[in-house]
């Protein structure tokens, strides 16, 4: 996400970003994988997603003003 969203692709960022979050548990806390149906998999909850995460939203954050 963050990766598209400085190349410049935003809606797909924004796309996968809106997907992502389908993804959490009912509290919001995201495992280290996500399996092919969407099972949490790996450790749980996992800081490097959460991380990877915000990191993502600042940068497609960032990008959405820039558009405008």
């Amino acid at each position: 996400m963050e990766a598209l969203a400085r190349a410049g692709r935003v809606d797909e960022a924004r796309f996968t970003f809106e997907k992502m979050l389908t993804y959490a548990n009912h509290l919001g806390f995201y495992a280290e994988e996500i399996g092919p149906r969407g099972e949490a998999l790996g450790n749980f909850p996992q800081a490097f997603t959460h991380l990877a995460l915000i990191g993502a939203a600042f940068s497609l954050n960032r990008m959405l003003g820039a558009k405008d």
